[in-house]
């Protein structure tokens, strides 16, 4: 199963990233201003958190493997309008509805996934099912990339929405429901809530909520402007801009996969979850948010890349500690609401970050200028985002709080009478 969640994440995020894989053709073609452009990349958000509470209830009674399958269904059908003549509106209707199809998508997918594996051993799974993300960049960017200069733009979305087909059949035959419950959330009664004005108030998820919002301006920025900054700011052309896109998703591959190997044999070492959780994955949120403002005193291209490849990518362990520490804090009954939750708030920065940085371009002396404020404005948040977590991630002592609000389920009660 983790394999197929692993290909379903990575179908996810290849879908996220081909629009701004094709910015500059898709600006030229439809004659976009950098703010419409920034528009077309914020419009993907706009149902993404609504979308993603939604079905992250649902997914609290209804069989992941039911959700996933309707998902997929969704963002491959999606993508066949952008086959024909297309308008800037045609374009954001199409986008804002993969988006509500792809908001609930990694937090269901970390609930199906939790269902196979206990705490102590989430570490690993979570991390490769993360980087089904940065598979999906590096995997796809060389294949749309050539399919874009070779073909034209359009028929790199056909070629997702086929992909997408293709996972849904394997699915469909192949998709199985985990059967591993968590113990309850400290040592009460199994069958135990936790009321949710005192999960979404805990000090843990509100700092996890913060730090997972910095990091994901920085992802948005990067799925809608990353490319065209390469072509259009440092003047790479359209084939090795877009094949060096995939840069910031190979370091961030292994940071992650060694970040989440590292709190995993810490966790089971006994290392507290503060630390070996926590502080480690805001640590490097912080480092990222060091990094980037420096990008526009630097002299050449080269270097320009490779400090936004550093500080864009190193935090990205702050994805896989985000759905470790909203499980061991909330009951498994609660943990796809809470899930979705979580990651509704942090990815409202995709409603804001492409189309800010649009606004920014648009308005600066130079292309060039605008981009790398833009990426400045990013390092900012992310030294923010970090010292809130390096501060207030603390799950120990919240998960003690959070037991002490713990109420049993009549209806699990009766069960049991």
């Amino acid at each position: 199963m983790t394999a197929l969640i692993f290909l379903f994440m990575l179908i996810n995020f290849a879908d996220k990233v081909v629009v701004g894989l094709a910015a500059k053709p898709i600006m030229e073609d439809l004659k976009l201003t950098p703010e419409q452009f920034g528009l077309i990349g914020s419009s993907f958000f706009f149902l993404f958190a609504i979308s993603a509470i939604v079905v992250g209830f649902i997914s609290n009674r209804v069989q992941t493997r039911h959700t996933l399958l309707v998902m997929a269904i969704v963002w491959s059908v999606v993508q066949f309008p952008m086959l024909g003549m297309v308008s800037l509106e045609v374009l954001i209707a199409c986008r804002i509805v993969l988006g509500a199809g792809e908001g609930p998508a990694g937090p269901v997918a970390t609930h199906a996934i939790y269902k196979w594996f206990p705490d102590s051993l989430r570490g690993v799974p979570t991390a490769i099912i993360a980087q089904g993300s940065a598979m999906g960049v590096i995997i796809a960017v060389p294949a749309l990339n050539w399919i874009i200069v070779n073909y034209s733009w359009h028929w790199a979305f056909g070629a997702l929405g086929i992909v997408g087909l293709m996972w849904t059949v394997l699915w469909f035959f192949l998709g199985r429901e985990g059967t591993l419950v968590d113990p309850p959330v400290a040592h009460g009664a199994a069958g135990e809530r936790v009321p949710y004005r005192y999960l979404l108030t805990c000090p843990s998820i509100v700092a996890l909520c913060c730090t997972g919002f910095a990091s994901y301006w920085g992802l948005a920025l990067g799925l809608t402007w990353f490319t065209s900054y390469l072509v259009d700011g440092l003047g790479y052309s359209q084939t090795v801009g877009g094949n060096l896109s995939i840069l910031p998703w190979i370091f961030g591959m292994v940071v992650v996969l060694s970040g989440g190997w590292i709190s995993q044999r810490l966790k089971k070492a006994g290392v507290s979850s503060r630390v070996c959780r926590g502080a480690f994955a805001a640590a490097t949120v912080t480092f990222g948010g060091c990094v980037l403002p420096f990008i526009s005193y630097l002299p050449s291209p080269e270097l320009k890349l490779a400090f936004l490849v550093v500080g864009a990518a190193i935090g990205s362990t702050i994805f896989v500690v985000i759905p470790m520490i909203v499980s061991e804090l909330t009951p498994q009954p609660q943990r796809a609401a809470m899930l979705a939750i979580v990651t509704s708030v942090v990815t409202l920065a995709g409603v804001l970050a492409p189309f800010v940085m649009g606004a920014m371009i648009q308005n600066a002396a130079t292309r060039l200028i605008g981009y790398e404020q833009g990426f400045t404005v990013n390092g900012c948040l992310l030294l923010a985002g970090g010292l809130i977590g390096l501060l207030f991630i603390r799950p120990e002592a919240d998960r003690r709080r959070l037991a002490a609000r713990a109420i049993a389920l009549p209806s699990l009660q009766a069960t049991r009478a």
